[in-house]
This record gives C-alpha cells, sequence and structure tokens, in this order.
C-alpha cells in the first residue's frame, strides 16, 4: 500500500532538461531515503542518485554534475532536476524507497 507516483517525464532534445518528481504516500517521508534509479531497454537497472533523511546526496559517476536530486518533506516529494541531457540518458525513470519502487516514467532524449 505505499504508493510511490513519478511524473515529469517525457522527449526533449539532447542537451536540454528536465524535472521528475516523485510523491510517496504511506511512509514517513522525513525519515526515508529517496532514490532515482534508472533502466535503459536491453540493460540492467541501474543507480542514479540518492538523497538521505538528512539531505546528503550521492550520485551515479554517469550523471554527476549534470543531476540534483532534492526533497520537499513538506509535500512528501523528491526531485530529480536533469540538466544537459545525453540520448544515452533515455531510459525509465524509477523512484525507490527501501523496498518500494514507483511505476516509472519514460525519458526520451533524441533529436
Amino acid at each position: 500500500q505505499v504508493q510511490l507516483v513519478e511524473s515529469g517525464g517525457g522527449l526533449v532534445q539532447p542537451g536540454g532538461s528536465l524535472r521528475l518528481s516523485c510523491e510517496a504516500s504511506r511512509i514517513i517521508f522525513s525519515l526515508s531515503p529517496m532514490g532515482w534509479y534508472r533502466q535503459a531497454p536491453g540493460k540492467q537497472r541501474e543507480f542514479v542518485a540518492v538523497i538521505t533523511s538528512g539531505g546528503g546526496t550521492n550520485y551515479a559517476r554517469p550523471v554527476e554534475g549534470r543531476f540534483t536530486i532534492s526533497r520537499d518533506n513538506a509535500k512528501n516529494t523528491v526531485y530529480l532536476q536533469m540538466s544537459n541531457l545525453k540520448p544515452e540518458d533515455t531510459a525509465v525513470y524509477y523512484c525507490v524507497t527501501g523496498t518500494y519502487w514507483g511505476q516509472g516514467t519514460q525519458v526520451t532524449v533524441s533529436s
């Protein structure tokens, strides 16, 4: 019954930006580390970014310097701001906390 709902995906040109959102319910959001993973066609799901309950962040090497994860505890929402997008960023992006996963949102980077 934990619910994680992603939004904000879409089609963007290389070099463009998108902001993904994940709204959580039925968890103690302020105490929960929140993360983003992604899965491209034919590839394994890979870690993208994580933010701790205290606001500390870590990023995967391919996105470091381009993506920013943040959270708004008042809205039970975690964000992924993606800048300077590359075709290699094309994937379904998933929000995760603990053992719980959202349904994913598609990000396509193409000219």
